[in-house]
């Protein structure tokens, strides 16, 4: 069974609470599992969140969506995919951050078109091409396994995949490169981590947002921000940002890059 599971809690420390930050009229976190159910792919889903008591509010959200949800590690995010995997019984774990709510459906069933057991990792991060939101990663439950039993840098534990895909000698490692041939992920940011992103993407959603029709996706987002280029500057001096700029050189494959 592959499993998507989507990490979140509401301590951000840059934007805190912003899952719940309304987009269109509804949560943050609810517009972004609406966008993946759209997906038309096959797969599990569950949101992974904290045993925190401030993320009581996560698990009455997941109730409301009819969304299962897992409760672990507040930090630890690699143990917090690992445990959630093993409790619903996945061989396969695709791993989508809740910080991505205009991620594309298509972008989704792009990637995992392309997954399956000829790889311990695949992704669309590495080497980044596509609009920055667009998280996808796909992991064999064995080789996650394996970095749940061997990483020690926080980092690796924090961001859960590092240790797999920073080890292509030792890891079947693929990547999935957007189609264009072109390469938009330092230029266009979609994620949220800061109150400027958020302005971006709540004018998103109003600009485009349809209810109950399926949701908007990148080449609707880019023909707005071709007519209106002022939004693309209301976060432009956080693109590119990533917490893979604090690591270069504990990355071979960035520093080899």
């Amino acid at each position: 069974m592959r499993l998507v599971v989507v990490q979140a809690r509401t301590g951000s420390t840059r934007l805190p609470g912003k899952i719940l930050m309304p987009l269109a009229g509804r949560p943050m976190l609810a517009r972004q599992l609406e966008r993946i159910r759209a997906a038309r792919a096959d797969f599990e889903l569950v949101v992974a969140t904290t045993v925190d008591a401030a993320d009581d509010a996560v698990v009455e959200l997941c109730r409301a969506e009819g969304v299962r949800c897992f409760r672990g590690h507040p930090t630890d995010l690699l143990d917090r995919h690992v445990m959630a995997a093993r409790e619903l019984g996945a061989d396969r774990v695709v791993k989508i951050p809740s910080d991505c709510p205009v991620i594309d459906p298509d972008v989704i069933e792009t990637v995992l078109a392309a997954d399956g057991d000829a790889w311990d990792y695949l992704g669309n991060l590495h080497p980044a091409s596509w609009p920055d939101g667009n998280d996808v990663e796909c992991m064999a439950m064995a080789a996650l396994e394996a970095a749940w039993r061997e990483a020690q840098k926080p980092f690796h534990r924090e961001h859960t995949t590092p240790f797999l895909w920073d080890q292509p000698e030792r890891f079947r490692v693929g990547s999935v490169v957007w189609d264009r041939g072109l390469d938009l992920s330092n230029s266009h940011r979609f994620t949220v981590d800061y109150p400027e992103d958020y302005r971006l993407i709540a004018a998103l959603y109003d600009a485009l947002h349809v209810e109950g029709a399926r949701p908007f996706g990148t080449d609707a987002i880019l023909e707005l921000l071709a007519a209106k280029p002022e939004l693309l500057e209301l976060n432009a001096r956080h693109a590119g940002r990533t917490w893979m700029n604090h690591h270069i050189a504990e990355l071979a494959t960035l520093r080899s890059a």
